[in-house]
């Protein structure tokens, strides 16, 4: 793998699931090779109590299923997904002649036990980092932690050394380094020997994610006296409103987690109290959510695009938010980045022909994953920004967008399949 032959040794940055997930597949997909795992956050720091919710496709399950890291009595499984937009969608005469636009897309009728599932931050993390604190304390010369070790600096070596120095106190050399973390306004770590070129693509959409979490009338969460409402469990909602998309995950419990983008120069939801909230959310989704009963403090979080333009910078690799942050609208970005960490460990592991090198498993790491990256970036840039648009008729153009989705089997079926698991 390397020019000396000598085994490969790996720096992974960040610690979150993206990280945590692609250094355990390296431990195992790469047994001679030395990962070192570098994170700012204590080892003792407990993260299992993060409630951040996050929604995984199948394909992630999938993975971390294999990697020996999935909770399955703490995941709520997604049955179905149902996209719909809110009235009036494409104005009245559309309205009476096709109903109001919807898509439902059922696990069932793709034949698989489920779309995906719905758990926090803290109950992916945890899972991993015990992992992968259990294959270091089995192989602790070759599977490294420096948890506390926040990283400074990385920078690409010229020739005939080569490889990556990566500065976290101390300055180490290693093969190849993975940067797994970043943010939207704050950015990753980056190398110091980036060319203004190579600046990432990155666009403010002026709206606001408001999070938190909802219970309904009926429930056992809720304090109300209003009979049991029936819901079919494990749905997720998305609601297309002229303030932007709305969405509910469902919850182990019952509850939803709710995910609220509204514009942030003209704002309904901040001076809201917690009672006008909910009024306000009752009005928005769809009837088959059931009535909302009571609405969590929210959050709220600017949203706005930064993606790099290559994954590839020398020996440095971005994959997960270091690579991409997306709008929310698709609910995609964290299994994005779990593609790109699999996908990365997959080409090292298979490019052990001789004469094969880093640099050419990069340069086909690139290549081979721009269509997914990029096709996914651009379809979540398309309808964030089409929430913007004050053109007569955009409304309308994503109701219809949504009825002949729902009547084009094939292309909602090849939808279903891009949401589980990708462009492969």
């Amino acid at each position: 793998m390397t020019e000396s032959n000598a085994p490969l040794s790996l720096a992974i940055v960040g610690a979150g699931p993206v990280g945590l997930a692609l250094a355990l597949h390296a431990s195992q997909a790469l047994p001679q090779a030395q990962v070192t795992l570098f994170d700012a956050r204590p080892a003792d720091k407990d993260v299992s109590g993060d409630p951040r919710t996050l929604a995984l496709s199948l394909g992630s399950v999938q993975w971390l299923q294999r990697l020996g890291a999935w909770r399955n009595d703490l995941a709520q499984p997604i049955l179905e997904v149902h996209v719909s937009q809110q009235p009036p969608s494409a104005g009245a005469l559309l309205g009476a002649w096709l109903g109001e636009p919807e898509v439902r897309i059922r696990a069932a009728d793709a034949g698989v036990p489920m779309l995906g599932a719905v758990l926090s931050y803290g109950h992916i993390v945890a899972p991993l980092q015990q992992a992968w604190e259990a294959a270091a304390l089995r192989e602790p010369r070759r599977l490294l932690s420096r948890f506390g070790a926040p990283v400074a600096a990385l920078k690409n070596l010229a020739p005939p050394l080569g490889g990556v120095e990566v500065d976290a106190g101390i300055a180490d050399r290693f093969d190849l380094a993975v940067v797994a973390e970043g943010g939207v306004f704050g950015g990753p770590t980056r190398t110091a020997t980036a060319p203004p070129q190579r600046a990432p693509v990155r666009h403010d959409y002026q709206q606001t994610a408001w999070v938190g979490q909802v219970t309904f009338e009926g429930d056992g969460a809720s304090a109300s006296p209003m009979p049991r409402v029936t819901r079919a469990p494990g749905v997720a909602f998305e609601r297309f409103t002229r303030h932007g998309p709305a969405a509910l995950l469902p919850l182990k419990d019952g509850r939803a987690a709710l995910v609220w983008c509204v514009s942030t120069l003209d704002d309904p939801v901040r001076e809201l109290d917690d009672v006008q909230r909910v009024a306000v959310l009752n009005s928005i989704f769809h009837p088959s959510v059931g009535r909302i009963a009571t609405v969590s403090p929210l959050k709220q979080f600017a949203l706005g695009l930064n993606a790099e333009r290559t994954l590839v910078d020398g020996r440095t690799v971005r994959i997960g938010n270091a690579a991409q942050t997306l709008h929310p609208v698709a609910g995609q970005g964290l299994n994005l980045g779990l593609r790109d960490g699999y996908e990365l460990v997959h080409a090292l592991a298979r490019s052990q022909a001789p004469g094969a090198t880093v640099d050419s498993v990069l340069r086909r790491l690139e290549w081979q994953r721009a269509p997914d990256r990029w096709a996914m970036i651009a379809a979540t840039d398309f309808l964030a920004r089409s929430f913007t648009w004050k053109l007569p008729g955009a409304g309308a153009a994503r109701g219809l967008g949504l009825a002949a989705l729902q009547a084009l089997r094939p292309v909602k079926s090849a939808l279903a399949r891009q949401m589980m698991y990708g462009s492969r």
